[in-house]
């Protein structure tokens, strides 16, 4: 199995972090976005939007980080994807991070640390926009945080690592999400109860350092 990615990219750590926790034998091929090798015909050809993410495993090709892992967690048995009604639970708040949860803190990485990469100016109206987006839906999942240990129960799942995803940039993005204590410690626990999802956070720094 390939993973086609860099590690700069908070979706592709949530695909190594899945595949660490499932022990995958994952081949990791390395796609430099920064030198722009998601453009490369090569890797078109695995995922025409260019956006990483791609996996391949045999004649199964995918892209979208939430796809892989969903993959992933079905071929191991993993509970990370529970059976019944909790893997429901877990797919539709997987699906609302995508929606609606990380659209404001992504607007607001691109403003305030891509752009300023490219030399490019903010755009005040974006930013606004951004952090009412990451207001409006970090108060949703703050509370249903208030007496949840992780977001489907007292297990990690999928949907945790899709959730957290933003905090992978939070120093450069400054989305607000520290204004909500429940995301906090749930973040916190997460943390702790997986060491994967801290030690592929510390690769996404160490990466980021060898750009700057």
């Amino acid at each position: 199995m390939d993973l086609y990615g860099d590690l700069i990219s908070s979706s592709t750590r949530r695909v190594l972090v899945t595949a660490d926790c499932v022990n995958a034998p994952i081949a990791f091929k390395v796609v430099d976005i920064v030198k722009k090798e998601n453009r490369h015909d090569a890797f078109l050809q695995l995922n025409p939007n260019g956006t990483i993410p791609a996996f391949v495993d045999g004649d199964i090709v995918l892209f979208e980080a939430s796809a892989i892992m969903t993959y992933l967690a079905e071929k191991y048995g993993s509970e990370l994807l529970p059976k019944g009604a909790r893997r429901i639970e877990t797919l539709k708040w997987t699906l609302w991070a995508a929606e609606h949860f990380r659209q404001g803190p992504n607007l607001l990485l691109e403003e305030r640390y891509l752009k300023k990469i490219h030399g490019e100016p903010e755009n005040p109206w974006a930013v606004a926009h951004g952090e009412m987006l990451t207001r409006k839906y970090a108060a949703v999942l703050d509370e249903h945080l208030a007496h949840r240990r992780f977001v489907t129960g007292d297990t990690v799942t999928l949907a945790d690592f899709d959730l957290a995803a933003p905090f992978s940039h939070l120093t450069r993005s400054r989305a607000p999400l520290d204004e909500y204590p429940n995301l906090v410690e749930w973040h916190t626990r997460l943390l702790e109860q997986v060491p994967a999802w801290a030690r592929r956070g510390a690769d996404l720094e160490r990466r980021i350092r060898e750009l700057n």
